[in-house]
């Protein structure tokens, strides 16, 4: 569920440096909305996980309230967070207060000056003390998404698994997708999995037994540590690209304008937004949601040659 598509980095990787054109106020969800939604997908569709995304979801005014409220229903979701660590300090202790459950912060880098090439923002040390409010506020097992970039920081998997190990940190890599603004993704620069996976080799990984059902992430044991809980330390590779798992995918996307994506590569969106607006019951927008998600396709066809990239990027789909 994406609570807004407005962030407060710009990651090359994703928009340019002045920013996008955000959406208007009057076309996002509104609170009640949001939470008529989510009700909706847990009491009568099933929902059993909802996670919070952006955009920057920690600049949703109303972010607290939302989680309060979704931590209410019964049965209750596991609430999560997707964020960039920019103002997590601050926030980490009302967030679990509020209900949420575990949160994934983004960081693509140790270095300072690499952070801030990268995102065209100083706020590196913000981020990692957002990482240690999170722990402490007990939003565990904290995870850390990383893309690795060729020739920008694909140097570092050694060193960011070797962080993630000692704080108690869940770290997974994530393979670039076809999803910037720019339209400049080239699978051909890509660092792959299996380049993560040999670049973590002295690590001497093992194989997880437990099964990732139908999570994103190839999980692997790292012999020899253990994390915040006591439990073997983990680390993970989403290879959505050259090891897609569309099978096993059972996620529902909602963006912050009200509109239902089955797929994150998506070309097509399905509009509950006009059925909240015009007066649909609950179970008619529950059937129309059920509708657009068996609009599915088999696969994303990112090897297809009439792939085409989703217009709008990941900021404003909700990662």
């Amino acid at each position: 569920m994406s609570l807004t598509d407005r962030c407060n980095l710009r990651c090359t990787y994703c928009m340019p440096e002045e920013g996008l054109a955000w959406l208007p106020r009057e076309e996002q969800l509104t609170d009640d909305e949001l939470g008529r939604l989510i009700r909706i997908g847990v009491s009568i569709l099933g929902i059993t996980e909802v996670r919070f995304t952006g955009g920057e979801p920690l600049l949703r005014r109303g972010l607290i309230g939302i989680i309060q409220a979704s931590a209410a229903l019964s049965p209750r979701p596991r609430l999560m967070l997707t964020t960039n660590g920019i103002g997590l300090e601050r926030m980490a202790a009302p967030l679990r207060e509020a209900g949420l459950d575990r949160i994934n912060v983004s960081l693509d880098t140790l270095d300072p000056e690499r952070f801030q090439a990268l995102t065209r923002r100083d706020r590196h040390a913000d981020v990692l003390r957002g990482l240690a409010a999170a722990a402490e506020a007990g939003l565990t097992p904290v995870k850390i998404n990383t893309v690795l970039m060729r020739g920008i920081n694909d140097d570092e998997a050694p060193e960011l698994l070797r962080f993630a190990l000692a704080h108690g940190y869940q770290l997974r890599f994530i393979e670039q997708m076809p999803l910037d603004a720019q339209h400049r993704w080239d699978r051909h620069t890509m660092v792959t999995g299996e380049e993560i996976l040999a670049a973590l080799a002295p690590f001497d990984l093992q194989p997880d037994s437990v099964s990732r059902g139908t999570a994103p992430a190839e999980t692997w044991l790292v012999p020899g540590h253990v994390d915040a809980a006591g439990e073997p330390a983990r680390v993970g590779v989403i290879a959505s690209v050259t090891r897609p798992f569309c099978g096993d995918c059972d996620r529902t996307r909602l963006t912050a304008d009200g509109q239902i994506r089955n797929c994150l590569f998506a070309t097509e969106e399905s509009d509950l937004r006009k059925l909240l607006r015009t007066g649909a019951t609950d179970d008619e927008i529950a059937a129309g949601w059920q509708i657009a998600m068996r609009g599915k396709r088999a696969g994303h066809g990112i090897d297809d040659p009439s792939f085409l990239q989703p217009a709008r990027p990941m900021s404003a789909i909700g990662g």
